[in-house]
């Protein structure tokens, strides 16, 4: 068994668990704090230093992170609900220097999807399959026959005059008391805008709130069809695992 540690950095909460690469599943308790107000990076930096502490990682761990940013080379170029101070961060390497590891920085949506297309809802799925994750915001995967086109950001698509995150993720839904039938008027909103642009052949919906699929997806009216994604909140975590110890095995 080939094991790696992911760590899921979000807006509300950090999150970590040592994954076995080749099932998917979780072979650790899945440990789990807030993220520090404003998410500066320094402070971030503790939290998942105090999780690898906890999982007892060591330097020869395999260890992937995925964040809420456009990531390219390793460069957190956005920032979405934490601090402006990760644009244009060299992450990786600061990660990597500090915690005195290997680290693979992933944008978190793409992280998701890829472990969707390796152990999820997505496996074996033809055609376009777009990931989004309901959160603090709203991010987003896109699958092409199961072959990932990152940092696509459909969260950020401007939409009635503001990103489209700001009314539709699950943050906006809690912020101001919204039930599933108000909500999902919102939702369809926006899959009904992306559905009209990109014509895909299967949304799935991640985040925490996908638990509970049940209660608003029947609300949601729109043609692609919607399923639940298959690994839950836990997609983050594992698809992070799975491509730093494949990039690194590389």
């Amino acid at each position: 068994m080939t094991t790696a540690i992911g760590i899921d950095i979000g807006g509300t909460g950090i999150k970590g668990a040592r994954v076995d690469i080749s099932s998917g599943e979780l072979v650790s308790e899945r440990v789990k704090y807030e993220t520090p107000e404003h998410g500066h990076p320094g402070d971030v930096l503790d939290v998942v230093e105090q999780i690898l502490s906890d999982l007892e990682g060591t330097p020869n761990d395999h260890t992937g992170i995925c964040f809420p940013a456009i990531v390219t080379h390793g460069i957190t170029r956005s920032a979405a609900n934490v601090s402006a101070d990760w644009i244009d961060l060299p992450a990786a390497a600061m990660f990597a220097d500090s915690l005195q590891r290997d680290i693979h920085f992933v944008n978190d949506a793409d992280a998701a999807g890829v472990a969707e297309a390796q152990f999820g809802a997505a496996n074996g799925v033809s055609g376009l399959v777009i990931v989004i994750t309901l959160g603090t915001g709203i991010g987003s995967a896109f699958l092409m026959d199961g072959t990932l086109v990152p940092n696509t950001e459909l969260g950020h698509l401007e939409l009635d005059g503001t990103d489209a995150e700001r009314r539709a993720s699950n943050a906006a839904r809690e912020r101001e008391g919204l039930d599933f039938d108000a909500w999902a008027i919102r939702l369809t909103r926006f899959l009904g805008h992306v559905e009209k642009i990109f014509s895909p052949d299967l949304f799935l919906i991640g985040g925490g709130v996908s638990k509970q699929h049940d209660e608003f997806f029947p609300l949601i009216n729109i043609q692609t069809p919607l399923k639940p994604a298959g690994l839950l909140n836990n997609a983050g975590i594992v698809g992070a695992a799975y491509l730093a110890g494949n990039s690194l095995l590389d």
